[in-house]
């Protein structure tokens, strides 16, 4: 049983390997309409991505879940996560991201040329998801909360732009999705929360006390209620919520 959370770690390595070929496979498609006008789609396909990065997530946690009912834990093990995890929550999404930035200067006039360094700003996101998770590798203090946002947290968000693209008809988000300095400072804002030493809540209930747990709880039940409501949009709505609850009772407790 102790290489069984091994085998799951490296399945949540092959479906973020899966989502980035899902995202590389397919380009975007500019189609040019009788007005001359040029019309930007994300393929179909580039949605697929999100849902593996999501099947990554979800064999992420149970990695671990098995890995403490079976008293399975090794130090090989927590490293082969930290790899996988720069992958599907690091790379993954700075690709999505490298396309959204693509569409963005494919909306300006003469942008399908533009020069590839202002797209590799999309690449700082799993170099801070790497860094993020080497320090947490070597720092024994990260047993309650987290020191920075976790990298699977900033996957998830990003995976969703695609699904909110694709399944929400509103300009005023596609124009927001694709608007170059919104994806700049979002870069910026992510990168930072993930190797800042800001402490963030951790969803591990060493007991079952409303006094120790309601932050945790109070986060799950608007969780819930966000995507029952309002669907793939509801996912940067709850990122936001994780940050104001971690601030909100982090300053409590100091």
């Amino acid at each position: 049983m102790q290489k069984v959370p091994n085998i799951f770690t490296l399945l949540n390595l092959f479906f973020g390997s899966i989502a980035i070929i899902y995202i590389l496979q397919n380009g975007i498609i500019i189609v040019s309409s009788e007005e001359g006008t040029q019309l930007l789609e994300i393929p179909e396909k580039i949605w697929l991505a999100s849902l593996f990065i999501g099947l990554a997530a979800a064999v992420d946690f149970l990695d671990g879940f098995i890995a403490r009912l079976f008293k399975a834990t090794s130090v090989m093990g927590k490293q082969l996560d930290s790899l996988a995890d720069v992958v599907s929550f690091g790379v993954a999404p700075g690709l999505i991201l490298y396309q959204f930035l693509r569409l963005s200067f494919a909306k300006e006039e003469g942008g399908i040329e533009t020069s590839l360094l202002w797209l590799l700003p999309a690449l700082f996101v799993p170099c801070a998801a790497a860094f993020r998770l080497a320090r947490f590798n070597i720092d024994a203090e990260q047993q309650g909360d987290f020191k920075g946002v976790p990298t699977p947290a900033v996957g998830l968000l990003i995976a969703s732009f695609p699904l909110i693209y694709w399944y929400y008809d509103s300009e005023i988000i596609i124009n927001v999705l694709t608007n170059k300095w919104f994806l700049y400072a979002f870069i910026f804002i992510v990168c930072y929360l993930m190797v800042s030493h800001v402490p963030f809540m951790a969803f591990k209930f060493n007991d079952f006390s409303l006094k120790n747990n309601l932050p945790k709880i109070i986060f799950l039940v608007l969780a819930v209620i966000a995507a029952a409501l309002l669907k793939w949009l509801a996912v940067p709505l709850i990122f936001l919520l994780y940050i104001i609850l971690s601030l909100s009772f982090k300053n409590k407790k100091t």
